[in-house]
């Protein structure tokens, strides 16, 4: 079974939902899916070198008040799943398209899970600009990848079509939020789902390729 993951390495829900697909597919040890990683880009918009996190936030949520209430909700539901954000740490609001090519990059090596896993913690446990090249070299290089190769790919123009043409097709199949996930060729989920649900739509989608 293929199971379609798509997300941006900035979305904290994004990363809640990567760990309940996880717990989901725990429950289900004999279920071994491909897991694609498709990008949904939600700052396209950003320079290059992103922009200040607290403007950033301002723009996008307004007061103080209400950035507190949404982090606060969203790191209470975190430590359901042992992820504990450290917003305040955050300086950067990156561009990710390079994050997601690295994570095209990675794929051909099989490693894919674990750049997406290492971006997570790098912005949201540490704080890291994961906009910059040298930040990006350095995790790719600490899951395994080549180093130089990784930063003439990331200096250079490959993969940044394959980018833009996946997240318009994701788009096009009426994806509009992120996380979300399709179970083989049929089952759109949108939200970050508790494993309950999630195993539930693994399963259905299991039956569906057995009655095909």
């Amino acid at each position: 079974m293929k199971i379609d993951f798509i997300f941006d390495v900035v979305c904290p829900w994004c990363y809640i939902g990567k760990r309940r697909l996880e717990q989901a597919l725990a429950l289900r040890p004999g279920v071994m899916p491909e897991i694609n990683y498709r990008p949904f880009l939600l700052n396209p918009q950003l320079p290059a070198e992103g922009i200040d996190h607290d403007t950033y936030l301002s723009g996008k949520f307004g007061s103080e008040r209400r950035i507190s209430r949404i982090y606060d909700a969203i790191s209470e539901v975190g430590q359901s799943v042992d992820i504990h954000f450290k917003f305040d740490d955050i300086d950067r609001a990156p561009n990710t398209l390079d994050a997601h090519r690295m994570i095209s990059l990675a794929a051909d090596a099989g490693r894919a899970g674990e750049v997406v896993e290492a971006l997570y913690g790098a912005y949201f446990l540490d704080g890291l600009n994961i906009g910059d090249t040298d930040v990006l070299v350095d995790i790719g290089i600490n899951v395994g990848l080549n180093g130089q190769v990784l930063r003439e790919y990331l200096q250079g123009d490959d993969g940044k079509r394959a980018v833009f043409d996946n997240n318009a097709q994701i788009h096009r199949l009426g994806v509009n939020g992120v996380p979300s996930f399709i179970f083989g060729p049929l089952m759109i989920i949108s939200g970050a789902q508790d494993e309950v649900v999630l195993v539930r739509v693994i399963d259905a989608a299991i039956a569906a390729e057995k009655a095909a």
